[in-house]
């Protein structure tokens, strides 16, 4: 297994601090870093995401020729959309098992989960197919289809390398100027996270991760962008507090550029991931030496982040689900979030288990 390091670190620490804003009013809410800026950890985890999928291609994938280079990229496309299907069945589970043990139909209707329910038919085939989604169970649904499109990104990377980012750019500000998403089906709507402007922060982490280009030029850089950052981080500090979000009836077309919108990942949220990107790039060695069993424990977490985030999913909901039961106070709150934490850890432990025994058998003498 890998040792603990950087980007594995940062991945647990998005993968905590996604389960703990799944639940909604709970205590500790209010210390994650959504609130002392305008992105939060779904930003940070696309990002390295990107960020991952280079060590991949520039690492393992290498000398993959393009057609096993796309099998490779689409096989963890399925992976991802396999393990969706099942947290969102289970998620259904978990929410009419609630309403009948506690007697609350209405638990039915939680998380836009009501379709599946009164229209079972046509809400299941949008499970299947990724056009309904309920509620905190959108953020894979999005990895799918980022993971769908990074053999182009790769190949765009291998071949046609300077047109990356403006083509990625030319995506996002299409999406942003016309408001283009995908649409949800059976219910009406659209996706909460739209792809075609997620893909931008995708792309920057992909980027970002190399020695050479863009990737090359901010390490180059690193003291100035260090300096130009902080004054964004801490104007992101100060509008999270106040709730500043300018208005749209104030604003110019298309407002999509201007306001703080998470669904189309508006500039400002953009900035603000970068931003904090670029502050706390590097920060992991100092962590690491003042709190190593944490640096070790969430680099776990980061290392098995598929699992985690499923299991992470499934007790954010069960979280919710507690607190409607037994109601949401310091002691209980506590409860929850470190029982939660302590199970993502144990999914991350199992995962790593699996492999470890796996190995040891491949290893074993025939007999």
């Amino acid at each position: 297994m890998r040792e603990p390091n950087e980007i594995d670190f940062w991945r647990g620490f998005a993968l905590v601090t996604i389960f703990v804003n799944h639940i909604p009013g709970i205590f500790f809410e209010r210390f994650t870093f959504r609130n002392v800026a305008i992105s939060d950890s779904a930003e940070l985890f696309v990002f390295l995401a990107g960020f991952a999928l280079r060590k991949l291609v520039d690492g393992p994938a290498r000398p993959l020729s393009a057609r096993y280079l796309i099998l490779r990229l689409e096989g963890r496309a399925f992976t991802v959309y396999l393990a969706q299907l099942v947290i969102a069945q289970l998620a259904v589970a978990l929410l009419a098992g609630a309403s009948l043990l506690l007697d609350a139909p209405f638990l039915l209707d939680w998380n836009n989960a009501s379709a599946i329910f009164t229209d079972p038919v046509r809400a299941n085939l949008g499970l299947v197919a990724l056009t309904f989604q309920l509620g905190y169970f959108d953020i894979l649904p999005l990895y799918v289809a980022l993971m769908l499109a990074s053999p182009l990104i790769a190949l765009c990377y291998r071949h046609a390398r300077p047109a990356l980012l403006p083509a990625s750019l030319a995506i996002w500000a299409y999406a942003l100027t016309f408001g283009v998403n995908f649409p949800t089906w059976p219910t009406e709507g659209s996706w909460f996270f739209d792809p075609l402007a997620w893909q931008l922060v995708f792309v920057l982490g992909f980027l970002l991760a190399g020695e050479d280009g863009l990737g090359g030029l901010a390490r180059r850089h690193r003291k100035w962008l260090w300096r130009l950052a902080l004054p964004l981080v801490l104007l992101g500090a100060v509008a999270a507090k106040t709730d500043f979000d300018p208005s749209p009836i104030a604003l110019p077309e298309p407002k999509l550029f201007f306001v703080f919108d998470k669904t189309f990942l508006s500039p400002a949220r953009l900035l603000s991931n970068l931003a904090i990107v670029t502050v706390f790039a590097g920060a992991f060695g100092a962590i690491a030496g003042a709190l190593p069993r944490i640096a070790g424990f969430l680099s776990l977490l980061g290392r098995n982040s598929l699992q985690v985030f499923c299991a992470g999913s499934l007790l954010s909901l069960a979280g919710q689900i507690f607190r409607f039961a037994y109601g949401g106070d310091v002691v209980s709150d506590a409860f929850i979030v470190m029982f939660g934490i302590l199970t993502m850890g144990a999914a991350a432990w199992a995962s790593e288990w699996r492999d470890r025994l796996r190995t040891k058998l491949s290893r074993a003498p025939a007999a």
